[in-house]
């Protein structure tokens, strides 16, 4: 069986001059320095391969994996969704028909009169003593207008708990805001409220 002369490959490589290397005949090159060279072409050649080539392709690789999972993902849902079709249409029917049940509890303008009427005799029931009550400015939203109505009355504690809770039954659809309550004679209270109901804008054309 062969064996390798470690020590002499080493001997041979210290006495060895890179200047005496014959670049032009490789074939006389010691058997050390050729074995170093062949390594060196290997590294750089592999490298030179990964870099300008294999690289690209990982990194293409990388990129389609991600598309891949999107798509998946994207399937999936839209996948779901053509599943649960007729439930979503069974709701949105639902929704369409809560939203109309609500527009109808919004008063038109001709009502307003009337809704005020209403508010006034919620109070009057329960035995308040109303100073003022009036329209203040519209406020137009995206899809409504808001009526704010100014209340000023004076009553005792519960009588006031009980107009609050008048109003909240209302058919049409009424909010209390910006409550302010002060001492008045003994046992009386001033109640400053502001009641605001809500009108459909109709869109253009509508």
């Amino acid at each position: 069986m062969a064996t390798i002369d470690l020590a002499g490959l080493t001997e041979r490589l210290r006495e060895f001059d890179i200047n005496d290397l014959d670049m032009d005949n490789i074939g006389v090159w010691p058997t050390p320095v050729k074995v170093i060279a062949g390594i060196l072409v290997f590294c750089l050649v592999s490298f030179a391969g990964y870099w300008f080539y294999i690289k690209d392709l990982q990194q293409d690789y990388e990129k389609r994996e991600k598309k891949e999972v999107q798509l998946k993902s994207s399937f999936e849902s839209k996948a779901f969704k053509a599943s649960n079709l007729e439930h979503y249409k069974t709701q949105m029917a639902e929704m369409e028909a809560s939203f109309g049940a609500l527009l109808e509890q919004l008063p038109k303008d001709t009502e307003v009169p009337g809704l005020l009427e209403d508010i006034t005799r919620t109070g009057a029931n329960v035995g308040l003593d109303f100073h003022s009550i009036s329209l203040a400015k519209e406020r137009a939203a995206e899809f409504y207008v808001e009526l704010p109505i100014k209340i000023q009355a004076t009553g005792p504690y519960h009588d006031i708990g009980g107009f609050v809770s008048g109003v909240a039954n209302l058919p049409r659809i009424v909010t209390l805001h910006d409550f302010k309550i002060t001492p008045a004679k003994t046992g009386l209270l001033n109640l400053s409220i502001t009641a605001k109901t809500y009108r459909y804008k109709e869109r253009a054309g509508g």
